[in-house]
């Protein structure tokens, strides 16, 4: 008689406040959650009353579990776990961990672990029950009076879910929770993505976060700058169709121990296509690359880098420059390219021929007087174009394809010269017309656009400088030519030099213009034209050690 009272008095007060309110009426999804309480009540009915167990540690510590009070019980989506510790001045941790366990095995992982403070000897948390319907295994861990980051079991628990809707929240670990973490995108711990995602969020206590990409063996890493407590990425998903799975991780407050893990998603990717992503190395300063986008593209003789920096980056303005380090089969070659009103557009040449070349991105920073370089990303290239151009191509400091370079070139050489002829002539050129600047070579001067043009340009400079010139006029006629990096003594001491070696007859030549060119008394330069360094004897030359070839 009482439940029909109830159901009675029920429909009476639906049917007044049905008269009284416009357009009321219970929706499916009310209907259906109404239904899913039913039957988790009636669940809840049929199971046997047995108390959750304590472990002996639990109770030493006077914890308790104030819900649930059963080992068994029912739920509609969420379970609500509630306790307390007494003794909880004692812990060496300020967070109950409860894993939770789906016992039928779906796609996603099987166990999730949720970190809730203690507060006042107390704790509570509404956990998700991510899978839908079915059994899960609920374990309550609470932190060891011995040791810092153990915990030892308090108890433990089953739950029945009778809803079958999955709901993945993201879960936060204290690492996260002390930083505020909080991801807006995406806003579940489980979602789909085509070849990228978007991820978004904030965080209040780091300058950066690192991201762990994952999919069996396959991994990928990148450093994402935080900007005013905010970060945002399109995080590509390179390892084809299936689920990846992403790590956001903290830096830590003490620069003795690693990143911290702050939260994991899983993205189910519907994309079949595969591709290298550009690998981050530390903080990308700002850069924003809007070529390439992957890593493994193919190419010709050139390939494209592009993009922006962020005019809100600390080091903006003080970025100037890229420089590009080129690297195939241990062969290097290097390449810079400006930056202009925080835009970069230029080319690098893939001066070895066919192959997979890897190439490293670096910004300069200064520390104090001295210029530095910081690697903030690397990617792969792959070139189908045969021909090996190593000592034709322009290069760093040697700009062979300036009109510049190119009409002062047809100026010193004709077609009717010999090859030792036309080396001759760019070497008494550039010897008798720059000057060597002392003051450079004294205050150990290198700046990033020392080049071929900016010799010609101030007609002074030391011996890279002299170096670049000849080169770009060797490379601009035809001929090639390479960048000798080494070291010389003077009578005096022996100091890093550089010079020049170009192809004549098929045979290398050494030239060095920058000798050729006169001497140094004091703090002044003497000009005083030789030749005797144009193709120099063994005798004569056996002052100078050769090192290296730089491209």
């Amino acid at each position: 008689m009482k439940k029909f009272y109830i159901a009675f008095v029920s429909l009476v007060s639906l049917f007044v406040l049905s008269a009284c309110t416009s357009g009321f009426a219970i929706t499916e999804e009310q209907k259906q959650g109404a239904a899913y309480e039913e039957a988790a009540k009636k669940k809840n009915d049929e199971l046997e009353k047995e108390p959750v167990e304590l472990s002996p540690y639990a109770r030493k510590l006077g914890a308790s579990l104030t819900q649930p009070i059963y080992r068994e019980i029912a739920a509609n989506g969420v379970v609500t776990v509630e306790g307390t510790i007494e003794q909880h001045e004692k812990l060496k941790g300020d967070y109950v961990v409860i894993d939770i366990g789906f016992n039928e095995g779906k796609e996603l992982g099987d166990l999730v672990s949720h970190y809730v403070p203690i507060k006042d000897g107390m704790f509570k948390q509404d956990i998700k029950l991510f899978n839908g319907e079915g059994d899960y295994l609920v374990s309550v861990l609470i932190p060891s009076t011995i040791l810092e980051e153990s915990f030892d079991n308090m108890t433990a628990f089953s739950v029945f879910n009778v809803n079958p809707t999955t709901d993945h929240g993201i879960v936060y670990t204290p690492f996260a929770q002390a930083a505020d973490l909080s991801l807006q995108a995406p806003d579940s711990r489980y979602v789909k993505g085509n070849e990228v995602f978007t991820l978004k969020g904030k965080v209040d206590t780091a300058e950066n976060i690192m991201l762990v990409l994952f999919k069996g063996e396959q991994s990928w890493s990148h450093i994402l700058s935080v900007k005013n407590g905010e970060f945002s990425y399109d995080v590509p998903l390179p390892y084809g169709k299936g689920v990846h799975g992403l790590t956001v991780y903290l830096p830590p407050e003490n620069q003795e121990k690693y990143y911290q893990q702050g939260a994991v998603v899983y993205i189910d990717n519907q994309s079949d296509l595969t591709f290298e992503p550009i690998q981050n190395t530390t903080d990308e300063r700002g850069v924003h690359f809007a070529s390439p986008a992957k890593s493994g593209e193919e190419a010709g003789l050139t390939y494209r880098i592009s993009g922006t920096i962020d005019k809100d980056d600390p080091l903006a303005k003080e970025t100037t420059h890229l420089f590009i380090e080129i690297e195939k089969d241990n062969e290097l070659a290097y390449s810079v390219i400006p930056i202009d009103n925080f835009t970069f557009d230029d080319q690098i040449y893939l001066r070895f021929g066919a192959g997979t070349y890897n190439v490293t991105v670096n910004v300069p920073e200064a520390r104090g007087k001295e210029l530095y370089y910081v690697n903030i990303a690397e990617f792969s290239v792959v070139s189908k174009d045969t021909e090996d151009q190593r000592n034709l191509l322009p290069s760093k400091g040697v700009q062979s394809d300036a009109p510049e370079i190119i009409a002062l070139a047809r100026e010193l050489i004709t077609d009717e010269m010999s090859d030792r002829e036309k080396a001759k002539a760019v070497y008494e050129y550039t010897a008798k017309n720059i000057s060597y600047d002392v003051k450079k070579w004294d205050d150990k001067i290198n700046e990033w656009d020392d080049s071929a043009l900016k010799t010609l340009q101030l007609k002074s400079g030391i011996c890279g400088d002299y170096s670049y010139l000849a080169i770009a006029l060797l490379r601009a006629s035809g001929m090639e030519a390479r960048y000798i990096v080494g070291t010389a003594f003077n009578g005096y001491t022996t100091d890093y030099h550089a010079w020049v070696e170009v192809k004549v007859d098929g045979k290398w030549l050494t030239m060095d213009p920058t000798w050729g060119s006169g001497y140094t008394s004091g703090n002044a330069f003497i000009p005083e034209y030789t030749e005797d360094y144009f193709d120099p004897t063994e005798e004569l030359f056996k002052t100078h050690t050769r090192l290296e070839v730089r491209y």
